[in-house]
């Protein structure tokens, strides 16, 4: 006799692998409201206030996150000082950025980047022997690890 249990009555559940337990991390948080991103912010290094950190982010969009606005989520809370309320840990406070700002950031950062490593590329041309100039087709941005020794074993 065969089973005549359909296919779509079966669930993968059953068949789906144990999650493995790991250490919480210190910096969890809660998910962010659509439209922004979370990050931690450096607030205080070795007990003192990082002021011009704070100032900077403040100015580059960040808002700290108060733990209130997110009661589902038992996370660390600053009790006493100008952050008391805000989401924080060993220094750090959370904070929420709207992704546009996050964007638009990435891609300045990129632009850097860029121009950065054309000014080496200009560098290096302009530096190359006469005897074997480099073409900008010959610079190549490829690493390579290698372990062991490039010793043969020749005796």
């Amino acid at each position: 006799m065969t089973d005549r249990t359909s296919r779509s009555a079966e669930t993968r559940a059953k068949k789906a692998r144990k999650k493995h337990w790991t250490p919480p991390s210190a910096l969890d948080a809660p998910d962010a409201e659509p439209g922004y991103k979370h990050r931690w912010l450096r607030a205080e290094v070795r007990g003192y206030d990082d002021r011009a950190n704070m100032s900077k982010r403040i100015r580059e969009g960040f808002e700290p996150v108060r733990a209130e606005s997110h009661p589902e989520f038992d996370s660390p809370v600053i009790e006493d000082g100008k952050h008391a309320g805000i989401v924080g840990v060993g220094g750090l406070i959370l904070a929420k950025v709207p992704e546009e700002i996050v964007e638009e950031r990435t891609e300045y950062f990129q632009g850097k980047t860029s121009e950065q490593l054309q000014g080496v590329d200009n560098d290096l041309l302009r530096d190359s022997d006469p005897r074997m100039p480099l073409k900008p087709s010959d610079i190549t941005r490829n690493t390579k690890v290698e372990f062991g020794s490039r010793q043969s074993n020749v005796d």
